[in-house]
């Protein structure tokens, strides 16, 4: 077997990440700016969340769960991988252009089961014409995610990681242009999603094609494969796609609130950098590699990328948790408070991202443990779990509503985050110790957790000596940066010096 280097496998999918999710900050700065929290924004996201709702399920959340490993195995064995994936790839087409034609003349009914808030305002009409125009890209976003499933169990994630990237260059550009030439700026950005869809869908296919995968459409047929795949993946679009329906509730609940889904939107987008950069880039790279291992009795290696990926997620995701809870107002008001986003919306806006923050290590864990099932072809205990997840996150959202307002929606999202965590770890104990994090990383974890405590307390005190810059326009900027500065020197510093990483280990884990 030529082994996945891990590591390296991370960093490639994590550094792409990070540059799409830079660029998604400046494309969610330009449509605040632009659009403003109100019924044009709101109106527009929860349109834009529609096809991002479907795709966790066609795509990432449960297609691929199924697919990555039968096809992981098969092509390690050679097993026709290639025929199997066109038939997949065939299946999900026919699927996808019968669910998306259904969406377009069902629209109106699809808003109001994901908005019921938006009736009888302007919102509504604006988010049914807003979802007939993006909804396309569902089609070619999925088969896209196919591809790039090929790609990652093949080991090759660059071009897979790249393709989001194509999406926010097309949104922001197109709303520059807009802007400077006096159009609709609204228009421009709804009409370049589907073509940017288009445009990652052909990236990933000619790379999967320069790798010498020759996967093309074929007559769709009904073969025990594509049985089993759907039996696998009927069941993993819940557990897949928990965090996306967890949203839409939240967004039922914040839809009777004014601005409240665009005040959540926002605070989404600034916890999701995090998660894209950390926690999506190791199950995608974590999935086919311990499928593989698996598959050749390699139960060692498993535990070993199972307890280095979690070591290497929460080594990131913990401080950056604590950043989130200790500075959230400087973040929002640097990242969005200008044009007609104003302090209020800052302030709504941080309280949100706190929360999130506090849930921010349990989505991250959700990714690791995750594959733990999927690579063995369980989706059904993740599935299961997920409809408690749901039940939870339903229970409180709507429950704190009453009390406390919006906000339920975010408590409810972090709550529901961490009973889906617990639930995976108890299900885990079934398969041994070979999906247990081993002594090295139990060894660690307290002192990850101790240095960004650390880190917290010093960013608290940089925070409050650096409030008068944050007063004072272009400054704002620099005394941001002068804070995460020293949030990560000093996170490092103490990791250091509590023995929570080597620099040693990182160097010898690149290398291999």
């Amino acid at each position: 077997m030529k082994p996945i280097r891990l590591l390296t496998g991370i960093l490639t999918v994590g550094v792409w990440t990070l540059l799409s999710r830079v660029l998604g900050f400046v494309r969610d700065v330009l449509i605040a700016s632009y659009l403003g929290p109100g019924p044009m924004m709101d109106a527009f996201v929860a349109a834009f969340r529609l096809p991002n709702m479907f795709r966790r399920f066609f795509a990432e959340g449960a297609f691929n769960a199924a697919f990555v490993p039968m096809f992981s195995k098969r092509y390690e064995a050679g097993e026709g991988a290639e025929s199997f994936a066109s038939l997949a790839l065939s299946g999900l087409g026919l699927v996808l252009l019968l669910l998306t034609g259904l969406a377009m003349l069902f629209m109106p009914a699809l808003v109001w089961a994901t908005a019921e808030g938006f009736a009888g305002d302007a919102r509504f009409d604006l988010t049914v014409d807003f979802g007939r125009i993006v909804f396309p890209y569902i089609l070619f976003i999925s088969l896209a995610a196919l591809f790039s499933g090929v790609l990652n169990a093949t080991g090759r994630f660059a071009a897979a990681a790249a393709a989001p990237v194509i999406l926010n260059v097309m949104l922001v550009t197109a709303m520059c242009a807009a802007a400077l030439m006096g159009w609709a700026v609204v228009r421009a950005l709804v009409w370049t999603i589907p073509f940017a869809g288009m445009a990652q869908l052909a990236l990933v296919w000619q790379a999967a094609r320069r790798a010498g995968l020759n996967i093309k459409p074929v007559r769709p047929r009904w073969t025990p494969e594509m049985a089993r795949l759907v039996r696998i993946a009927l069941p993993a679009a819940m557990a897949g796609g928990v965090m996306q329906i967890n949203l839409l509730v939240g967004q039922q609940v914040a839809s009777n609130y004014d601005k409240a889904v665009s005040w959540l939107y926002a605070a989404d987008r600034l916890y999701q950098l995090p998660l894209g950069v950390i926690g999506i880039a190791v199950g995608i790279v974590l999935l086919p590699d311990l499928s593989r291992r698996l598959k050749t009795g390699d139960g060692s290696g498993a535990r070993e990328a199972y307890s280095r990926a979690g070591e290497i997620s929460l080594a990131l995701t913990i401080p950056s948790a604590v950043a989130l809870m200790v500075i959230p107002l400087p973040l929002v008001s640097v990242l969005f408070e200008r044009g007609a986003f104003n302090t209020d919306d800052t302030a709504a806006t941080a309280l949100a991202v706190m929360i999130y923050g506090l849930g921010l290590p349990a989505f991250v864990l959700q990714k690791i443990l995750q594959p733990q099932f999927f690579a063995r072809e369980d989706t059904k205990r993740p599935f299961q779990y997920a409809l408690v997840a749901m039940a939870v996150n339903a229970a409180v959202a709507i429950g704190l509503s009453f009390y406390i307002g919006w906000i339920g929606a975010a408590i409810a999202t972090t709550l529901s985050a961490w009973a889906m965590v617990w639930l995976l770890v108890r299900g885990t104990r079934r398969y041994g110790d070979v999906a247990r994090f081993d002594f090295r990383f139990r060894q660690r974890i307290w002192r990850i957790a101790l240095a960004s405590v650390l880190m917290g307390a010093v960013l608290w005190w940089a925070s409050v000596a650096l409030t008068p810059a944050f007063g004072y326009g272009g400054w704002r900027w620099l005394a941001l940066m002068i804070l995460i500065a020293i949030g990560a020197f000093s996170y490092f510093g103490f990791g250091r010096l509590l023995g929570a990483f080597k620099a040693r280990e990182f160097r010898e884990a690149l290398s291999r």
